[in-house]
């Protein structure tokens, strides 16, 4: 356990990602809302998955209170943890909780499964697990976190990919990904391993390319019914797009979810369906300055590091932030620095983008509260129609950026014209409001000054 890591963290802290009051405003009603952590190390998440508000309600705790927070990466998870609602349903159990977890959740976190899962995790004859099976009961068929057999071939060591999802994106015939239209993407060999009797993929990598191993679960992709914005109908999890990686950036994505038909939520005052994101960590630094220079995932989170005993270098997987170990990191390119510029660069980057997403927070409220105003004066449905549109895409070029870990430094001059963006298209969505708000509450009183002439 590395206890100069930071501890166990809330997204929606003043001094978070995604603050509140702004936050829950304007993600309402999504289960986000509930709890919106901060990431601990990979060998926390399944842990953590299982703990957090808004997943299972509250069902899942530690044995020991919060006193298993001591608890050591190498755990064994249900040494640690217990069900607290043995035999029920999934559902809330305790107020200021939500029971949002489905199977599709844990593939992220982790792939114990693997043998029980058909491809995209339809659910078909011999599989354990799928899309539509009691996430409560297959929570408690998991135990290990991030396993090695993501990355790696158990048998030969060599690069793979095993999310289905990544799978069906990099094969998927509209060829839209970023990966399809990068000249020096990485060859990929897709197996079918389905001797169980029903359909298994893997893909095999040409090269232990990181950018691919890390868009297993470092990207945005669907992992939840949702809604079909072309008629308003549910979209449950039996439907194959409930698992579905887009692989596009931050221009395209909302475009991209408008032909696949989905939404995540109607937003709760101004009635938009919109997009909740996951993590597109991966999306935001493709085609970056240090991508363009060569520079990938693990030359910053997995450095080549000497053990101090043994003498020995080997690759680390603590795949922690480079101001862990600058040294290894940043300084091996950039000689002329010292750790303190470094932070330095860092620190800027961040703040400097952390308040522009302020910024477009403030205006995104600012047009929320603008339709609470309108939403009792009877406007034409046409004129809320085009300002639902506008808070749909200046949502979608704020919400990225919560999602998104170390977007500042990952990719800052697209997330500084992105979050630009969402600040425009929120003024555009309040002055539509604002001009029908004037004409509307105009045309009473031109009607009372005829009838008092």
């Amino acid at each position: 356990m590395n206890w100069g890591k930071t501890a166990r963290s809330e997204k929606s802290l003043l001094t978070g990602p995604s603050p509140n009051p702004a936050w829950d405003k304007l993600m309402a009603p999504h289960g986000f809302t509930k709890e919106h952590n901060v990431p601990r190390s990979h060998v926390f998440a399944l842990l953590d998955q299982l703990l957090v508000d808004r997943s299972f309600g509250g069902r899942f705790a530690y044995k020991d209170g919060w006193r298993g927070l001591t608890k050591n990466g190498d755990l064994k998870l249900w040494d640690v943890i217990d069900d607290k609602y043995p035999g029920q349903d999934h559902k809330p159990f305790k107020p200021g909780t939500a029971a949002a977890a489905n199977p599709v959740c844990l593939s992220c976190k982790t792939q114990d499964h693997i043998l029980d899962w058909a491809y995209m995790g339809d659910p078909v004859p011999g599989a354990k697990w799928s899309r539509t099976s009691k996430v409560n009961e297959m929570a408690k068929d998991m135990s290990h976190s991030l396993n090695c057999f993501f990355c790696h071939d158990p048998h030969s060591s060599k690069p793979r990919v095993v999310r289905d999802g990544l799978i069906q994106a990099l094969t998927r015939p509209e060829k839209d990904t970023l990966w399809h239209k990068d000249a020096k993407a990485t060859k990929i060999d897709v197996k079918d391993m389905g001797v169980r009797g029903y359909t298994r993929k893997i893909a095999m990598l040409g090269r232990a390319d990181s950018k691919l191993m890390c868009a297993q679960c470092h990207v945005e992709y669907n992992c939840n019914p949702g809604v079909d914005p072309t008629n308003g109908q549910p979209i449950g999890m039996s439907d194959q797009r409930t698992n579905h990686f887009p692989m596009t950036d931050v221009w395209n994505i909302t475009k991209h979810y408008d032909n696949l038909k989905f939404r995540d939520f109607r937003h709760a005052t101004t009635g938009a369906l919109l997009w909740k994101a996951q993590h597109p960590d991966v999306e935001t630094f493709w085609n970056s300055t240090h991508d363009k220079a060569g520079v990938e995932c693990k030359d910053c989170h997995m450095p080549k590091v000497t053990d101090p005993k043994t003498k020995k270098t080997y690759t680390s997987h603590w795949q922690t932030s480079p101001r862990n170990y600058l040294k290894e990191t940043c300084l091996r390119c950039h000689s002329k620095w010292n750790e303190t510029q470094a932070k330095y660069v860092m620190d800027s980057t961040n703040a400097h983008i952390q308040g522009k997403m302020r910024k477009a927070e403030y205006w995104l409220v600012q047009l929320v509260d603008r339709f609470s105003e309108a939403n009792g004066l009877g406007l034409d449905e046409a004129v809320l129609k085009d300002a639902r549109r506008k808070h749909d895409e200046a949502h979608a070029h704020w919400e990225w950026w919560t999602a998104a870990n170390g977007a500042a430094f990952h990719n800052t001059d697209q997330a500084k014209e992105s979050l630009n963006r969402s600040m425009v298209l929120a003024q555009e969505g309040l002055k539509i409001l604002d001009d029908a708000i004037k004409a509307k509450r105009a045309g009473p009183a031109k009607a009372a000054m005829a009838v008092t002439r």
